[in-house]
């Protein structure tokens, strides 16, 4: 399955932690440590996405492996941000390999990335997927599962649904829809970001002012917490929080 990280805090070069970190995410893309549910290497694309200086989401998405990518390296380490959302693909067997189907997925400042998938696609989401206006059908950025639970998500927080709301909902009704779903997802407005954990690794690391998610840990650095299965990060620099999806009942930490 994928790969991903999202950082919010003082602004930083996202070179950091996407080429440079010793466990970066570049060195997931083709060596991970915690891909279960299948899969080796992350080789069908990748994307990263951060806010300008005007506070719009910019974004650079490619559907080949980031170990190959000669521009992005001296890209990422001339931004300072924020806030970012990056990730690398590992395809689904019958989906199509494009940019188009590369996170993040943006709609005005939300950044979306899936890292996981959901068994049964298509028809296991049609009945989920139905209730979407056919405009957002007709419009789906890439034929594939990632794409479809983005249009959902988006629909909602453009409606002005809570985004902890909208992400553990969308969550739970995807898993009684198709058993088995993976279900990672990450979201950020680059001032509340939310990631889960169902059915795939995730960790976060929170320091004073700052938080990073991250598929895989990209260092060894001490503050590293597995996020359990079946929860959620709910993080802004002050805080973060970790909830039951199920119950969306704090856990009990909560660092001020």
């Amino acid at each position: 399955m994928c790969r991903h990280l999202g950082y919010l805090g003082p602004a930083v070069s996202p070179a950091e932690t996407v080429f440079d970190a010793p466990h970066s995410l570049l060195r997931q893309s083709y060596a991970p440590k915690d891909m279960r549910g299948g899969g080796t290497v992350n080789a069908d694309g990748f994307g990263l996405a951060w806010y300008g200086e005007n506070g719009d989401a910019v974004r650079y998405r490619r559907a080949s492996p980031l170990w190959t990518d000669q521009d992005l390296p001296a890209l990422a380490r001339s931004v300072r941000a924020e806030a970012f959302v990056a990730a690398v693909r590992n395809g689904t067997t019958g989906m199509p390999v494009a940019e188009a189907a590369c996170a993040p997925f943006t709609d005005g400042r939300w950044l979306f990335s899936h890292n996981g998938m959901v068994p049964g696609w298509p028809d296991s989401l049609a009945a989920i997927a139905g209730k979407l206006p056919v405009a957002d059908l007709l419009t789906l950025p890439a034929p594939t599962d990632s794409a479809v639970l983005w249009a959902l998500l988006a629909e909602r927080l453009r409606a002005g649904e809570r985004p902890e709301a909208a992400v553990g909902d969308l969550v739970t009704r995807v898993a009684r829809a198709a058993p088995g779903a993976r279900l990672n997802f990450l979201l950020t407005d680059g001032k509340v970001l939310v990631a889960t954990a169902w059915t795939h690794a995730l960790s976060v690391l929170h320091t004073e002012d700052a938080v990073l998610v991250a598929s895989e840990p990209v260092d060894d650095e001490p503050g590293w917490e597995p996020v359990p299965d079946g929860h959620a990060v709910i993080a802004r620099r002050a805080t973060v929080d970790i909830i039951r999806i199920e119950s969306g009942t704090d856990r009990g930490r909560s660092t001020p």
